[in-house]
């Protein structure tokens, strides 16, 4: 494991711990743990202590990897991607974070309608990826799971959200600057490709 690894781990161990332990003593432990795993996690991501501490502050329980969702949508042979207002104008596949109480579908059609004005269908799951396995910048402190889906449009049009600036279809061997937080041009195409193919094998790890 790398640092980044390590740290994780910890922090996972401690955030458990700390939810089921009834012992003073052992939950005093934890905490410490829990600040070295912090402190080890802003160094290791290039983020600011406090944020980690504010983030850890509001994850509790049991320690499980975080949700992204993203949608490939096709239309003529090109994919839709929107510009994100967050990273400098670089664009991705739309989709976010899943939230409490969504299902999967429900998620990935939310963040559609949320990041582009469009409204689609969600047909299949193509992949399941580990972020920290596929050189996605900057490293996260929190472990992350990628839910990739090929969706169709139903409805709506495109327009500027709070979350995107513009939305545009793209050649996927001829794509924008992408936003590399949350999708790698090699991962486009490859979805592209499982799209044309119809395969029923979904890409995972």
């Amino acid at each position: 494991m790398n640092t980044l690894e390590i740290a994780r781990e910890l922090q996972a161990l401690a955030q458990s711990g700390l939810h089921f332990t009834e012992d003073v003593y052992d939950r005093e432990r934890y905490e410490r743990l829990q600040t070295i795993a912090c402190e080890m996690l802003a160094d290791q991501s290039n983020q600011a202590v406090a944020d980690i501490f504010e983030w850890q502050k509001n994850d509790f329980g049991y320690a499980t990897p975080k949700v992204d969702v993203r949608a490939l949508i096709i239309h003529n042979h090109q994919v839709l991607l929107v510009r994100e207002n967050a990273d400098m104008g670089r664009w991705t596949l739309p989709g976010g974070w899943a939230d409490v109480n969504d299902t999967p579908s429900e998620a990935i059609t939310r963040e559609v309608e949320e990041e582009s004005g469009y409204q689609v269908r969600t047909k299949r799951l193509l992949a399941v990826l580990d972020r920290e396995k596929h050189g996605h910048q900057p490293p996260y402190p929190y472990h992350i799971y990628k839910l990739f889906f090929e969706c169709q449009l139903i409805g709506g049009e495109a327009k500027p959200t709070m979350e995107s600036s513009e939305s545009g279809y793209f050649d996927p061997n001829d794509l924008p600057e992408l936003s590399i937080s949350r999708v790698l041009p090699e991962q486009i195409q490859r979805l592209y490709q499982m799209s044309l193919l119809d395969t029923l094998q979904t890409w995972f790890d």
